[in-house]
């Protein structure tokens, strides 16, 4: 292979790896000069002229004439008179020898590796690149293609045929994947495993919610609404603090949208994941209590120091406080970045009436449907009769009605 062919075939292979001009020659500079170590001990008094376009290749070696008894003989840019009239007959000590080198003086062996260690080069040129791409996209949202479904991952690739990892546990829960189909998820992170660049996605991180709030709002895209906090149990429920720097704009409604259509795209790419959208304020009191909606709140005790939340609430608002499996009480604490305990707040509730639906627990069905058909459907309305007005109204027994009443009146005492 001479160089035009060596320079050719890796100027072809290199443009395939989108490998631009000015890194083609470096490379093949750093090859030919790794060559010329090799052989001649230094590559200090070498000129090499490369032309990737026509694949020309001129390597040229300057030493300086000394005289053929000089102790400098064996430096390596140093040469002997009677060698250097070799080159030339009219040649004198002190000037200067440049003489052309081939390629193929090398020997085939170390062109056939030189030509190997630049595919090697570009392969790795090619991996840093990647790797580089890809570590600025970090937190960026991508739509990339399924293209292998494993049991730990899913292979994506994107427009460029470079493969991407989305780990089981970046999945959401209700994530079902096809190959060829496409979907959206963020860089989440990226590695080098073994000189390999590993692209590593996430449908799970907040931050993946975040972008897709900047997709459909374009409020929180030009900047007029900041959304300052996200959190998520991903696949089940998320709370979102927004904050608007436009007193025109009611960041919540315009992260809703109209009917709810902006937020209805976000909640289907999330697999249904409910969404609550809270309006961000410093007044930490006020934050909590929109944290925990629907949950109504009578009173709170905050505790900065320990980071530590006590929250009292009607006996009726409780499990809307918690939520399903906890998820509203867990979630608001991460929102607010405290911990949050929920309490009964019966000092409140003495002043309020109880639904007889809260009994549903201690008191059949059938009796609470006997006190409903006489219209009575709260427990204060309960207790505002006498037993015997109860008996005669019902067709409840003296006993019944007497178990009945103390379960009520236990509500209501301290």
């Amino acid at each position: 292979m001479n160089s035009k062919e060596l320079i050719e075939s890796f100027a072809e292979f290199a443009r395939l790896k989108n490998i631009d001009r000015p890194q083609m020659i470096r490379i093949l500079e750093d090859v030919f000069r790794t060559m010329i170590r090799k052989r001649y001990g230094s590559d200090e008094n070498f000129d090499i002229i490369i032309n990737v376009d026509n694949g020309d290749l001129e390597i040229w070696r300057f030493r300086e004439i000394v005289d053929d008894d000089s102790e400098d003989i064996w430096e390596h840019d140093k040469i002997p008179l009677a060698e250097a009239r070799k080159i030339e007959a009219d040649f004198e000590v002190g000037e200067e020898v440049a003489e052309a080198i081939k390629l193929e003086d090398f020997g085939r062996r170390v062109v056939q590796t030189a030509r190997q260690t630049l595919i090697q080069k570009v392969k790795d040129l090619e991996k840093d690149l990647l790797f580089q791409k890809y570590k600025e996209r970090v937190g960026e949202i991508i739509v990339a293609e399924v293209y292998q479904i494993l049991g730990r991952e899913v292979i994506l690739i994107d427009d460029e045929n470079n493969e991407l990892a989305l780990p089981k546990g970046e999945q959401i829960p209700k994530d079902r994947f096809r190959k060829g189909d496409f979907t959206k998820a963020i860089v989440h992170r990226v590695e080098m495993l073994n000189g390999t660049p590993k692209i590593i996605l996430s449908r799970t991180s907040p931050v993946f919610l975040e972008r897709l709030f900047e997709q459909e709002v374009p409020e929180v895209n030009d900047g007029l609404i900041a959304i300052r906090r996200v959190v998520r149990e991903p696949g089940e429920r998320a709370k979102v603090a927004v904050e608007s720097f436009d007193d025109r704009i009611d960041p919540v409604g315009a992260c809703v949208g109209m009917k709810g259509s902006r937020i209805h795209s976000i909640v289907r790419e999330l697999e249904n994941e409910n969404i609550d959208v809270i309006n961000y304020t410093d007044n930490l009191e006020l934050y909590i209590q929109r944290a925990l909606s629907p949950a109504k709140i009578t009173r709170i005790a905050i505790d900065q120091e320990d980071k530590h939340v006590s929250v009292y609430l009607r006996p009726d608002q409780v499990s809307l406080a918690i939520g399903k499996g906890g998820q509203n009480i867990k979630l608001a604490g991460k929102l607010v970045n405290m911990e949050i305990d929920v309490f009964r707040d019966n000092e409140e509730f003495e002043e309020e009436d109880i639904a007889l639906t809260e009994f549903d627990d201690e008191i059949e069905e059938w009796v609470l449907n006997e006190l409903r058909r006489i219209g009575l459907d709260t427990a204060k309305s309960v207790l505002a009769l006498s037993k015997e007005e109860l008996v005669r109204r019902t067709e409840l027994e003296e006993e019944t009605v007497d178990e009945v009443m103390n379960i009520l009146k236990q509500e209501f005492e301290e």
